[in-house]
């Protein structure tokens, strides 16, 4: 028997029989660690457990902590939970079940409504297939051998995927475990006991084939999956947690936005509170832009179709974009993006190398047409306003100027309260534009800025858009949520496209290269993680009302009157609440509404000219001079 040669993460190497699987390397190292596995990776491809290994390479063991291990874990559960619908509902005809940000889904296609009060039988199904302990087996065909099949068993879905595949010579993966076979690229795990039972199905929605709402609806059915109780206890925890700060509810409790069907499916309407947070953001970030040495710039909410012809969009992104509206017979279109105008805004005229960097930022609100299905309260919206930037620059400059856009991140984001976040450096997909040498130069700037920073990250292999590398930033909310909101793309296509130049010192024209940056992203979408990260105590920098003065009855009015107006002098939101309440109902009013500060004023305080405070995080501070408070107030806000 031939041998070939394995080498670990950690350098070591040792040789194997040709045909050795990755479980059986893992527990030739640790029985601990072969109970902990869920997949593998070799050569940088995740393999199954049970795949035989037919030559040299790197072999990682992956478990349920590694991202791509717990991915092959939640897509085998959901394979586990189609297993047990199709037992217990044979006619359901099944969509897709990918895993997703904590667990799983699956489509599925069945007259009768599955309902919450169905989860514990579907659950006890699941239960009892892992005790069955079936294997795992890979299957491969034709795509014509994959149609013959699955209509065999009359899964029209599946069909209908099949057929989607450009060439019927594709090859099709399946995979089975006793009489469930599901089409899927896999891997999975090497049987169904692997997938233990502290799975949980948590809800249903409707969902339309493809996302398309010309398709039928489907039954979306949600659930989870973890290898302990302690895992799945606590997910359930964050679960409950997360509903009590849903940017939804909060968000019409703090009355801060509406979403009404009269204007429209995500578009938002800001109430006096939430625009006015959304102006203190916006304050902030032209006050940083115009001190991190860029220009503000502003542009139309349409433009002339044949803009978007130049840019591409109509090509690349026209589902994505809304039909055109005729304005003295010619076309015109809602923007997608601001790009187009800042390359005009640049083309406007010449440019020489001693202007670069140029740096162009825009609190630009554009619209994109988003499925109904896919709406979600501010976090999936059909229009919204980026923080976008594009930077012109020599190559010579790309690094430094990278460096300088993760250096502003950082300031942005902990401002907000975000330090914990994941980085991931995004490569050159199969289909690019530009040259090789280029996307070498790019991807090589953006690990070294990176590197030089110290910024741990991670490689995304082939996950760059078609115009050039990119860094994003996921950041952490204190629920341990992930969300996308930095990016930092380098572009040789809208350049290119535009016939942008500068004249060099050698009096010659050259391309400059385009970073494309967005720090939160979308303001609404940031605004909604704010809401659901801080449930709605914002910092007292942000908060909408940062002072409530509460006079206990009609001859406190004057006294409150005068407080509040030095607290405005001194740039802090206040108001007096002088309804015909009584002060406890007042007083948790205030509460509701999340005011950091409450100020009580009765015959005593009147008096003595003191003030008693209550802070929404330490409860009643007791009596307090104004000056003392004064000082207190303004320091938190310096911090």
């Amino acid at each position: 028997m031939a041998l070939i040669k394995i080498t670990f993460p950690d350098g070591s190497e040792k040789e194997y029989e040709s045909g050795v699987t990755a479980i059986e390397i893992a527990r030739q190292i640790s029985n601990s660690l072969a109970k902990k596995a869920v997949a593998a990776r070799f050569n940088e491809q995740v393999i199954g457990l049970n795949e035989p290994l037919t030559e040299s390479g790197k072999l990682e063991i992956l478990t349920f902590k590694d991202k791509e291990g717990r991915e092959v874990f939640w897509h085998s559960s959901a394979h586990l939970m189609a297993q047990a619908i199709k037992r217990l509902f044979p006619e359901a005809q099944l969509g897709i079940g990918p895993p997703i940000e904590d667990g799983f889904y699956y489509d599925i296609d069945l007259e009768r409504p599955i309902t919450p009060e169905d989860f514990p039988l579907i659950e006890k199904e699941m239960a009892k297939i892992v005790d069955e302990d079936l294997p795992t087996e890979k299957k491969v065909m034709s795509a014509k051998e994959a149609i013959d099949f699955f209509k065999k068993i009359n899964e029209n879905l599946k069909v209908e995927l099949i057929e989607e595949i450009d060439s019927r010579d594709e090859t099709i993966t399946a995979y089975s475990q006793g009489e469930f076979t599901d089409l899927c690229r896999g891997p999975h795990v090497p049987s169904t006991k692997y997938l233990g039972k502290n799975f949980k199905l948590l809800s249903v929605a409707g969902a339309y084939w493809h996302g398309d709402e010309k398709n039928k609806m489907l039954q979306r059915i949600y659930a989870t999956n973890y290898p302990d109780k302690k895992m799945l206890k606590e997910h359930l925890r964050r679960l409950e947690e997360a509903k009590k700060r849903d940017h939804r509810k909060l968000g019409r409790e703090l009355d801060l936005f509406s979403i009404q069907d009269e204007i429209g499916s995500g578009l938002i309407l800001w109430h006096p509170k939430g625009a006015l947070m959304r102006h203190i953001i916006e304050t902030y970030l032209k006050e940083e832009l115009l001190q991190s040495g860029y220009h503000l710039v502003s542009t139309p909410h349409i433009a002339k179709e044949h803009l978007w012809e130049v840019s591409g969009h109509t090509s690349f992104y026209r589902e994505n974009m809304y039909s055109p509206m005729l304005v003295d017979d010619v076309a015109y279109q809602l923007k997608p993006m601001n790009c187009p105008f800042h390359m005009m805004i640049y083309k406007s005229k010449i440019r020489s190398y001693r202007d670069l960097p140029l740096r162009f930022a825009e609190l630009g609100t554009v619209y994109r047409y988003e499925r109904s299905g896919v709406l979600h309260g501010l976090m999936r919206v059909r229009g919204f306003t980026q923080d976008d930037a594009h930077i012109y620059c020599h190559p010579d400059q790309l690094q430094d100027e990278i460096i300088r856009v993760l250096d502003l991140n950082s300031r942005v984001l902990s401002k907000f309260g975000f330090t914990d976040y994941e980085v991931y450096l995004s490569t050159r997909p199969e289909k690019f534009v530009g040259d090789v040498q280029s996307w070498d130069h790019a991807t090589e700037a953006l690990k070294n800025a990176l590197e030089r920073k110290e910024m741990d990250y991670q490689i995304d292999p082939g996950e760059g858009v078609f115009y050039g590398p990119k860094i994003d930033i996921k950041i952490k909310d204190v629920l341990g949520r992930r969300w996308q909101c930095s990016t930092i793309q380098v572009d040789f296509n809208l350049p290119e496209r535009f016939d942008l130049t500068f004249v060099d010192s050698d009096g010659q024209a050259y391309r400059p290269i385009t970073i494309h940056r967005a720090l939160l992203g979308s303001l609404e979408r940031f605004f909604g993680i704010l809401i659901e990260h801080y449930a709605g105590f914002f910092p007292l920098w942000l908060a909408p009302l940062q002072v409530i003065v509460l006079p206990i009855a009609d001859r406190h009015f004057d006294y409150a009157d005068q407080i509040a107006e030095q607290l405005r002098l001194k740039g802090v939101r206040v108001e007096v609440d002088k309804r015909n309440e009584k002060i406890g109902f007042k007083i948790r009013e205030a509460e509701v509404q999340k005011v950091p500060y409450m100020l009580i004023l009765g015959d005593k305080e009147v008096e003595e000219k003191r003030l008693s405070v209550r802070h929404k995080g330490e409860g009643d501070l007791g009596a307090m001079q104004y000056q003392d408070f004064e000082h207190r107030i303004l320091d938190e806000l310096k911090q």
